[in-house]
């Protein structure tokens, strides 16, 4: 693994993490996406700027598997983001605090469940809806961005 680090892809990519499942749309394809378990981990494990590297290193602290297995599972979910532009590579980003990234790990008392190599999961079904809808212009919060006002 690297030590490159990624962004989710705003203001085209929005995303929501919820009861473990990130749901993840992509404001500029109309496709959405769902990562779930192991893959729904590593999303907000970059969400939050860790690299390549040290994403492996937090999966393979919580789940039990081959660690090649590992590696190849969070590399092709890397690749797989940035091939549907997802999430971007960034230059420069600052180091993150391990220990805050630590505390989103899920914790099953004693025993680490097994690894499993994260699916993304795409769907198109909804991709006319999604581009008709207005809510392409927003922000960097994700506000709509107000109409300017016409010259006076």
């Amino acid at each position: 693994m690297n030590n490159q680090r990624y962004r989710v892809n705003t203001p085209t990519v929005t995303h929501e993490t919820i009861d473990g499942e990130a749901v993840i749309i992509n404001l500029d394809s109309g496709n959405y996406y769902s990562l779930v378990e192991t893959g729904s981990l590593i999303w907000a494990l970059v969400d939050r700027g860790a690299s390549a590297s040290e994403v492996q290193n937090l999966v393979q602290q919580t789940y039990q598997g081959n660690a090649l297995d590992i590696d190849r599972g969070v590399q092709d979910l890397l690749t797989q983001l940035q091939q549907e532009n997802l999430i971007v590579p960034v230059d420069g980003a600052p180091e993150v605090n391990l220990n805050e990234l630590k505390q989103i790990l899920p914790s099953n008392g004693h025993e680490k469940p097994s690894f499993n190599p994260p699916s993304l999961n795409k769907y198109s079904d909804m991709q006319e809806l999604l581009l008709l809808d207005p809510i392409h212009d927003v922000d960097e919060a994700g506000w709509p961005k107000p109409v300017p006002d016409p010259p006076q």
